[in-house]
């Protein structure tokens, strides 16, 4: 009998009655151990209409959990297709889409149960943020059960829950138990309910067990669940015990042919006995299981550890010898008994499979955790063992656990053993990853250090395709930094090696370098390598590539003023980042996206989409930089508090890089502040630190920026000379026609730059010039500017000529950010909402055929295949709904 849970009862068979409707949902069902959410959900599945599913699934209390768990326990009753990839070990980007197309065409509602996601493997968490991000287009219910007292704010669940969409969501809490319920209970088995309520504190299993022991003396009721599990325990036959404590060996579920390999044919009458006794319950798949987590815990503390071991051992022996078309499902479990069982040997047989296993499946945490567990017996080990064991708990260390001095020491210890077994076409890769490590820290000398040391090793060698990989590495370098010839001549050789090899991966990532290398220098060549990298990109699945290839090829179109391509690679590039999940990458070209409206002087939609990208938490220094620096530099631009500070911080993190793409637009903006502000001395700094850098290195558009920024502020010292060439329209305002160039960047679409220009007419044009100025700047709400260009005007005993200054707030006009109509983003905004185009059309009094063509133009413009690719923009961009606020 379920009392106190009327609530959560009815919200549960609330979403599965909207899931029928089309609209799915995500349920957190939390509560502390014990407080009854298995009892709910079962109680739930036995309300739920017949014509809808429900699926079972379990993350277990292994050491390092079994990778996808809920999904590998529900894959039979599932679909058969899915089954089939989880047993070929299909990696997410093919398993995932495969299961959202068969959710998507179920004929009724599914409810997905996810017990115990608090132990959820890596998998398991990515593919609840899959889902979870696109629930609302499903006819899903999927429900998470967690023990809120045992995620913090730096659990990956947390982290997860964070991403799935609020309006997507129901957080069903679990209290416990009201006096009121505690003493039916109590009454119904004939004791106080005032002490057991003390005593528990509403906790229904410790209701449940306390009630169970049959304990009747006054005053001696246990004071924690171990002593009431005991209790009990020690009331039951000595056969009854033995099939509890050697059945508390395996966590979650132990299956019929385990039962038996474990206790024998003999012992199914005492499994029966427990299960009368309400101490075990079989699942949907007729498997036996503890209650209670809880209960299986305790009693698996009163064991010996000698027995202990001793029973993990027989477990591990009995699930080796099973015949499965799916051995690798099973992996985890054996690790995790080999491992009870102090079996070292055999940890090192089984962990490093069962962590290559994970990592196929994207469990990168969980691989790095059966090799660490590896780790722990590597004095067992053989020097080859144990040198890959270092390099592969570092390879998966550093991709999930993001972690450096470990990571950094394991390479190293792994590099000493090669040395020492003379292997050194190992050496070569745990150089290159120890030089993208210091990368990350911003530590660029000892980066170059080991990318040059690993190019030099593997050269030793036959040429294979560690050593390609590391001349395309050689040239990501040189082109972060600028260094045009030497990324080019590196790239060239990858691609040479790559073709030789028939490595694609390589050449995909080598053209990425050269072409962005050749079109940062002014060279030919460039757009069609870039061009090619990423077709190939995306003819191959390489998605991580794609999406660099689209964000260099974009922040070239946005520095070369193509803001026409700009535009069409920055959607693209995002549209492509949000249905992989990509998102620190997504974030990052939104932040090339902002750049690209500062550009164009709409400024209030760049620092609306730089501060989103900002409010994010837990986003990669690097990938934010582009955001920050917008966004300080349109705060200046409009004369906002705290312009200078982001700017500031953005050149302080810029430096840590060592790279000028991230030092010499910051230090531009900041001496475009100090000008707007009038300080000499500050724009002096900022100008003679950016001449103090090797300029031939420069982009030809910095390079420009620079040279008009350097003639602006008068600066007393000529610049240094540059091979660079400057460009048509920064070199005509250094010739000393800014009219021509301000007409060059109005038709180019940089309204502000045309502005900058204006004010450096003289002479007898010099009055319409500072007008028009004037007015441009207060279209921009360009505060700073426009007071600067009166002033010029006053010293020059011009301002008559000049517009009435405005008073009050300016009225600039507001677009969206994409370039939706009033009409498209009413109709986005019901889209949001989950209506139809039908429902959509009677909403808005508008004809269905209406709705169809502004549904597809919205469509278009999000460059979205579906409703649910524009859901999830809106999930990871949510200015582009509420733009309409400010029209």
């Amino acid at each position: 009998m379920l009392l106190d849970r009327e609530g959560p009862l009815e919200a549960l068979l609330s979403a599965v009655r909207n899931a029928a409707a089309g609209r799915g949902s995500a349920v957190l069902l939390e509560g502390e151990a014990g407080i009854g959410k298995t009892a709910l959900l079962r109680e739930f599945a036995e309300h739920v209409d017949k014509g809808h599913r429900v699926l079972w699934g379990w993350c277990e209390a292994l050491f390092t959990p079994c990778p996808l768990g809920p999904l590998q326990d529900m894959r039979e009753l599932l679909d058969p297709r899915v089954a089939a990839l989880l047993d070929q070990t299909a990696p997410p980007e093919r398993l995932f889409p495969a299961l959202l197309n068969v959710l998507q065409h179920a004929g009724d509602a599914i409810v997905l149960i996810f017990e115990d996601v608090h132990w959820a493997d890596n998998a398991t968490l990515d593919l609840v943020k899959y889902l979870g991000r696109r629930i609302s287009l499903l006819p899903v219910v999927l429900v998470l059960s967690l023990r809120s007292d045992e995620i913090g704010a730096d659990h990956p669940l947390t982290h997860v829950l964070g991403d799935l969409p609020s309006a997507s969501v129901t957080r069903i809490a679990l209290e416990p138990l009201s006096p009121e319920a505690v003493t039916v209970l109590a009454e119904q088995a004939g004791r106080c309910g005032a002490d057991l309520y003390r005593v528990t504190e509403g906790n229904p299993f410790f209701i449940t067990e306390l009630l169970a022991s049959g304990e009747t003396e006054p005053g001696r009721v246990p004071d924690s669940i171990r002593d009431a599990v005991w209790a009990r325990l020690s009331r039951l036959t000595a056969g009854e015990r033995d099939v509890l404590e050697v059945i508390s060996i395996v966590p979650g579920s132990v299956e019929r042919w385990l039962l038996r390999a474990l206790l024998g044919v003999e012992a199914e009458p005492l499994v029966d006995q427990c299960v009368a006794r309400g101490l075990l319950q079989r699942d949907n798949q007729d498997a036996l299981m503890f209650r209670h987590e809880l209960a299986r815990q305790a009693t698996l503390d009163r064991l010996p550890p000698s027995l202990q071991r001793s029973l993990h051992a027989k477990a591990e022996a009995a699930i080796s010898q099973l015949p499965t078309a799916h051995p690798s499902a099973l992996l985890s479990r054996r690790v995790h008994h080999a491992a009870g069982a102090e079996d070292g040997a055999r940890v090192l047989e089984l962990a490093p499979r069962a962590a290559a296993h994970a990592a196929r499946l994207g469990a990168h945490r969980e691989a790095a955790s059966h090799l660490a567990m590896a780790l722990k017996y590597v004095a067992q080990a053989t020097p080859e063992q144990a040198a890959q064991l270092y390099e592969a708990w570092a390879y998966e260390a550093g991709l999930a656990l993001l972690v450096y001095e470990p990571v950094i020491e394991a390479h190293h210890r792994a590099i000493e053993i090669w040395r020492e077994l003379g292997r050194t076409d190992k050496i070569g890769p745990n150089l290159c990853r120890l030089s993208r490590l210091h990368w990350r820290r911003g530590e660029g000398k000892p980066a170059e250090d080991y990318a040059d040391q690993a190019v030099r090793e593997m050269e030793k060698l036959s040429p294979g395709s560690e050593l390609a990989m590391a001349y395309s590495t050689r040239s990501q370098f040189h082109m972060l930094h600028y260094r045009f010839d030497e990324a080019i001549d590196w790239g060239l050789r990858a691609i040479a090696l790559a073709d030789q090899l028939g490595e694609v991966e390589t050449r995909v990532h080598a053209l990425n370098n050269v072409g962005t290398a050749l079109l940062f220098a002014d060279r030919p060549g460039g757009r069609e390598r870039l061009e090619e990298s990423l077709a190939l990109a995306l003819e191959h699945g390489f998605h991580d590539h794609a999406v660099r290839a689209y964000t260099n090829f974009a922040e070239c179109a946005v520095a070369s003023k193509d803001f026409a391509l700009a535009e069409r690679l920055l959607a693209e590039g995002i549209a492509l980042a949000t249905k992989h999940d990509l998102d620190s990458a997504a974030q990052y070209l939104l932040g090339r996206q902002a750049q690209l409206r500062l550009e164009q002087g709409r400024f209030r939609e760049a620092e609306t989409i730089a501060q989103g990208v900002m409010n994010l938490e837990r986003l990669a220094m690097v990938m934010h930089l582009p955001a920050l620096t917008v966004l300080g530099r349109v705060r200046v631009r409009l004369g906002e508090a705290g312009g200078l500070d982001l700017l500031q911080q953005a050149l302080q993190e810029g430096q840590a890089t060592g790279e000028l793409q991230r030092i010499v637009p910051v230090r531009m903006a900041l001496a475009e502040a100090a000008w707007l502000a009038e300080d000499q001395n500050a724009s002096d700094e900022q100008l003679t630190a950016l001449a103090a850098m090797d300029l031939d290195n420069f982009r030809a558009w910095d390079l420009g920026e620079l040279a008009v920024w350097w003639q602006r502020c008068g600066m007393a010292k000529p610049l240094p000379t540059s091979t660079a060439r400057i460009p048509l329209r920064r070199s005509c305002e250094l010739r000393g026609n800014p009219l021509a160039a301000a007409k060059e960047w109005e038709r180019l679409g940089l309204p502000y730059e045309a502005a900058l220009a204006l004010m450096q007419v003289r002479g007898a044009e010099v009055g319409p010039a500072l007008a028009r100025a004037v007015s441009i700047f207060e279209s921009l709400e360009a505060r700073p500017a426009a007071m600067l260009a009166r002033k010029q005007a006053q010293c020059l005993g011009i301002a008559d000529q000049l517009p009435k200054a405005r008073r009050g707030p300016y009225g600039a006009a507001r677009r969206h950010p994409l370039g939706l109509t009033r009409h498209e983003q009413q109709v986005l905004a019901l889209m949001a909402e989950g209506m139809s185009n039908k429902e959509a059309a009677r909403r808005l009094s508008r004809s269905p055929r209406t709705i169809e063509h502004q549904v597809s133009s919205v469509l278009g413009k999000f460059h979205a295949a579906n409703r649910m690719e524009v859901l999830l923009r809106l999930r990871g961009e949510p200015w582009l709904l509420s733009a309409s606020d400010v029209l």
